[in-house]
């Protein structure tokens, strides 16, 4: 083709010719396939060359504010939950370099995700106190020691309809102290150990009705506060006292309508607030609003309502053939008080790197619905809020700081009546996508004497730590886990 077309500008009406065309001829020819001959070598060391399997480099929108739930979605990864997805500031600072492709397979043949994540911290608390024990901490509960907070493994299949897929699933398998934390109380649980590393464990079905009707049953993580489980998805490192307080998982049937792109809502039924298997015959509610009044607003409204006393007490002589662990003992009469908790939350994004969130919580709980003769039927209540902002100066760097009350009277949440107050500023910066430091520093303090100290008599009525966190992520689900 190339010694086709070059021979013939040789016949161009009007050009000269040379005095041997015969011999200008063949030499132009020998000329032509020449560079043909090169070309060809050119394009065969080409298309054997390696190519290059670099992504592209991230837009650096990505904050690190996940705490906001995601007020469209279902429920919360872990959410999330349960219930959270990153909320994007924009930037025009240079983009962070491109994180070379995992090595893991983060995505599977169908759609589905693997994700894993490790997430480890150094406190030092300056009240050194004994045992070395962080008075109201969820996570960050040991001082002066590295600490590997959690380690989990996320698979994630999510449903696609316009696919022909209406089902999905997904299992979060969680090691390390913050399993302790999610899942070690045999106050709420009878066999705790049983279901420690299943955090979330969850099948989803979307329902042809409508715009869809998305109904799950199993294990998953609560959408009651606006903060998460999975540290890379939260302003600051530590968690608040209502993250502490309010419930972390449920067990039982969510169902999620989508009127439109601005409103949707959920009901759920529960076994309970922290219960895998049920304590007592009643099952939790939980009626829930999610509002996107506009693009840059999310507002999500909770109403739970649940009875969280047992009917039986653990029992080492049990007549009647039982699972290991499940022998128990009728308590008569058993306690049949009432649990409410009003939960709200909702998220600005003020600017393009400005991000505002706060939260309003209300707990009351009665141990008795009618008091008998000598029993109280006084209320016990948990009230107070969180406000939260960040500034994401470049794609790397961002600072948050949050600010929390919480009235505590008649001890729900720290066995005492008080006032509790806490101030946070964290210092996050990003090395790569998927490998982010936490700086933070935070106060605490009551209007009493509660927190430990080096003398074990001794109380002190503030609590001061630093931190430094170190998380690492790897996988295919993109946004909030």
């Amino acid at each position: 083709m190339l010694a086709s077309i070059l021979l013939s500008t040789l016949a161009i009406p009007g050009q000269a010719q040379t005095s041997n065309p015969n011999s200008d001829l063949e030499q132009l020819r020998e000329t032509v396939l020449s560079l043909e001959a090169r070309v060809a070598v050119l394009e065969k060391e080409r298309s054997e060359a390696p190519v290059s399997c670099a992504v592209p480099a991230s837009d650096g929108t990505k904050t690190a504010a996940a705490l906001v739930s995601a007020t469209m979605e279902l429920k919360p990864s872990g959410g999330e939950s349960s219930s959270t997805e990153q909320v994007a500031a924009s930037s025009a600072t240079p983009e962070i370099p491109a994180q070379t492709p995992s090595p893991l397979h983060p995505t599977l043949p169908g759609g589905a995700t693997l994700n894993y994540t490790i997430d480890g911290y150094y406190e030092y608390n300056f009240n050194d106190p004994v045992g070395g024990v962080n008075l109201l901490r969820a996570y960050d509960v040991t001082s002066n020691s590295f600490n590997l907070n959690q380690a989990a493994v996320i698979f994630d299949l999510q449903p696609d309809v316009s696919a022909g897929r209406r089902y999905g699933a997904r299992l979060d398998l969680q090691f390390g102290q913050a399993t302790s934390t999610l899942q070690g109380n045999p106050a709420n649980e009878n066999r705790p150990d049983v279901w420690r590393n299943v955090f979330q464990a969850y099948g989803t079905y979307v329902v042809p009705v409508g715009s869809g009707l998305t109904v799950e049953f199993g294990k998953w993580a609560s959408s009651l506060g606006i903060e998460g489980n999975y540290t890379k998805d939260q302003m600051n490192y530590s968690r608040s006292y209502f993250f502490n307080y309010l419930p972390y998982y449920h067990m039982g049937f969510n169902t999620n309508y989508r009127f439109n792109d601005k409103i949707a809502a959920s009901y759920w039924v529960v076994n309970g607030t922290q219960q895998t298997e049920d304590e007592n015959a009643f099952k939790d509610q939980l009626f829930s609003v999610q509002l996107a009044p506009a693009k840059t607003v999310s507002w999500t409204v909770n109403y739970y309502f649940g009875q969280d006393h047992p009917d039986t007490t653990p029992s080492t002589s049990c007549t009647a053939p039982m699972q290991p662990g499940l022998c128990a003992t009728p308590i008569n009469p058993a306690p049949n008080g009432k649990l409410h908790i009003f939960d709200t939350y909702a998220t600005w994004q003020a600017m393009p790197k400005l991000t505002l969130a706060g939260e309003g919580d209300y707990v009351i709980e009665r141990e008795w619905a009618n008091a008998a003769p000598g029993e109280s039927s006084a209320p016990s209540h948990v009230d107070g809020g969180v406000a939260y902002a960040l500034w994401q100066f470049t794609p790397r760097i961002a600072v948050a700081g949050r600010s929390e009350y919480l009235s505590d009277r008649g001890g729900l949440f720290s066995n005492e009546t008080q006032a509790l107050k806490e101030v946070t500023g964290t210092y996050q910066y990003k090395f790569g996508d998927g490998f982010e430091a936490f700086l933070e520093y935070r106060r605490d303090w009551s209007n009493r004497p509660y927190f430990l100290t080096n003398q074990t008599s001794v109380l002190s009525g503030d609590q001061n730590t630093t931190t430094m966190g170190l998380v690492w992520w790897s996988g295919g689900k993109q946004g909030s886990w």
